[in-house]
């Protein structure tokens, strides 16, 4: 059986989207191929993101941000905005697949002590876990 192809795209691929890759490969892994990619790449994984979500398990040092171009040629079976920029500039050659729109609070805005932004993270990555759960 052909694993799915899911695109998980926000505006920086600096968190949200990277977290919700992730868990994808982590937690559907045997039936969903998960990348994300940004519309204006940030050039970095936020550290606060690869803690939190080593904090449940979910390795995503190695990751790097990507933008959309790298996914030209690529079918999608799903396409997930995840943030509302990213849903306005959403490209029109990501092809046949279904687009969904799921906005979370980006967690690079975070204000405060690590440990208060690292809380935004963490909340952040638990509602996207809820929306990985119901693909």
């Amino acid at each position: 059986m052909r694993r799915r192809r899911v695109l998980f795209l926000c505006s920086g691929n600096s968190a949200r989207s990277q977290m919700a890759e992730g868990l994808v490969s982590a937690l559907q892994g045997d039936a969903w191929e998960a990348f994300s990619a940004g519309t204006e790449p940030a050039g970095y994984v936020h550290p606060l993101a690869v803690k939190a979500m080593e904090e449940v398990g979910v390795d995503i040092s190695a990751h790097r941000s990507k933008g959309i171009a790298e996914f030209g040629n690529t079918g999608f079976d799903l396409v997930v905005t995840v943030c509302d920029r990213a849903k306005e500039m959403c490209p029109v050659w990501l092809g046949k697949g279904k687009r969904q729109h799921r906005g979370f609070d980006d967690p690079a805005e975070a204000q405060g002590s690590e440990d208060e932004q690292l809380e935004v993270f963490r909340r952040v990555r638990d509602e996207i876990r809820e929306m990985v759960m119901a693909l």
